[in-house]
């Protein structure tokens, strides 16, 4: 895997002994510092449009940087995308990427630190991040989660806002305590994804691969169904929990389309 250094900017590839390292979760914004920008950091510095961006990047190693993390992995900057072998393993690597973290930085730019999350009230409830399609596997697989607001201030961990987070997502609280998402049937699981949304529709079903522990290259342009339909395939390879066949693409439920 690729990882940032958080004191030099360099990326530097790993590919045994891979070094402790923090991983950040966030959702894109309209421009963000890719592998491409990465090769040239001064000119970032010059570039408008990639202000925002950087700002991101910079604080993200600073904070890792004060929890003596040499390294971080950030999804933007360390995937070339421009790789279709290199983007294909990414993301059938993501999930293990956040799993081996020491610990998974989520960072909330649309919410303050001026508020309570455990108020139904927040801005922590209805936070864009909850929304997303590929920040599902980012709060089931990490160890340790934290959780900052737009300042990048600590607003508590996974483990301290269990039962707010399970409010938000529907996900039963026990598995922010401890217990193997494995424990729970595959229509369960598909139904934390339910109401999540991905830019391109191919992703709702690539995000879920990890979770179910499965394997398949991406084919982007194939469309959500057929994709959908592959990881279902992919899961009835290696279970027998016939849960899956109650469980619908979200494009074709509203058809009852089951595949």
């Amino acid at each position: 895997m690729r990882l940032l250094s958080t004191k030099t900017f360099q990326l530097q590839e790993f590919y045994t002994d891979v070094p402790p390292y923090a991983i950040l979760s966030h959702t894109w914004g309209k421009r963000e510092v890719t592998f491409q920008d990465m090769q040239n950091v001064d000119s970032i510095k010059t570039r408008e449009d990639l202000q925002t961006g950087w700002d991101k990047v910079k604080k993200a190693c600073e904070h890792a940087q004060n929890y003596l993390f040499e390294w971080i992995w950030i999804d933007s900057c360390c995937i070339n995308k421009e790789s279709s072998a290199e983007l294909s393993e990414a993301l059938n690597s993501m999930y293990q990427y956040y799993e081996d973290a020491e610990v998974c930085y989520v960072y909330l730019s649309d919410v303050s630190g001026k508020e309570d999350p455990r108020d139904p009230s927040s801005a922590f409830r209805v936070s864009r991040w909850f929304k997303r399609g590929w920040t599902l596997q980012e709060l089931l697989a990490p160890s340790h989660v934290v959780f900052l607001d737009e300042d990048w201030a600590d607003l508590g961990t996974r483990q301290s806002l269990r039962d707010a987070i399970s409010a938000i997502t529907l996900i039963p609280v026990e598995v922010f305590e401890g217990k193997d998402i494995a424990g729970f049937s595959i229509a369960q699981r598909m139904s934390w994804a339910a109401f999540r949304e991905t830019t391109r529709p191919e992703d709702q079903a690539y995000s879920l691969m990890g979770i179910f522990g499965v394997n398949m290259p991406p084919i982007y342009g194939e469309g959500g169904p057929k994709a959908f339909m592959r990881l279902q395939q992919e899961i009835i390879k290696i279970s027998d929990d016939r849960s899956i066949f109650a469980w619908m693409h979200p494009l074709n439920r509203r058809n009852c389309e089951v595949f």
